[in-house]
Order: C-alpha cells, then sequence, then structure tokens
C-alpha cells in the first residue's frame, strides 16, 4: 500500500440533498482516496479542520457506472465516499457552511 499523507486522504466534499440534511446530525461526507483506511480518514479530518474531533467514520467503495457511446462500452472510475461523524462538542467544518 502507498504512503498517503494526511492532506492526500480528502479529495472533496460531496453536496448531495441527503448529505446536506445529514449536516444536522454533525455527519459530513467526502470523496476520499480509494486506499485509504478509517483511521487514516479520522486523522486527515482532525488535521484538516481545527477543533473538529471525530467520533466515527464509515466508508463505502462506489464501483464504476457503466457508459456507452455508440458501440463502445466502458466504465467510469470507481471511488471511495465516508461518511464522517463528529462529537457533539467538536467544531462544525466551515467548508460546508460557505455554500
Amino acid at each position: 500500500m502507498a504512503d498517503i499523507k494526511y492532506y492526500d486522504v480528502i479529495k472533496k466534499p460531496v453536496i448531495t440533498e441527503k448529505s446536506m440534511n445529514a449536516m444536522a446530525e454533525k455527519k459530513y461526507t467526502f470523496l476520499v482516496h480509494p486506499e485509504a483506511n478509517k483511521s487514516q480518514i479520522k486523522e486527515a479530518v482532525e488535521k484538516m479542520f481545527e477543533g473538529t474531533k471525530v467520533k466515527s467514520v464509515n466508508t463505502m467503495n462506489m464501483d464504476g457506472k457503466k457508459k456507452r457511446r455508440g458501440m463502445t462500452v466502458g466504465t467510469t472510475a470507481k471511488t471511495k465516499k465516508a461518511i464522517v461523524a463528529l462529537t457533539e462538542d467538536s467544531k462544525d467544518i466551515e467548508i460546508f457552511e460557505e455554500l
């Protein structure tokens, strides 16, 4: 497994209606590096966003979708999502408040 630095773990936030509703419960959704494990994701969130304390991390691997263009069939890249739950006394993540 490659040595992944904490700033390479989180790629971008997932902004959907479902993920925005989960923010009321202090749960944030991110696209993460496919080889990152839960402890690396926890470390990355706590280092990148000051004042946050992670309670739990749930991850899911998303397979690529099949796409077709004429007779050519291919798939999109597979991704990994992480849902990060923060503790009650933790500070909110400000990246979502700007949206």
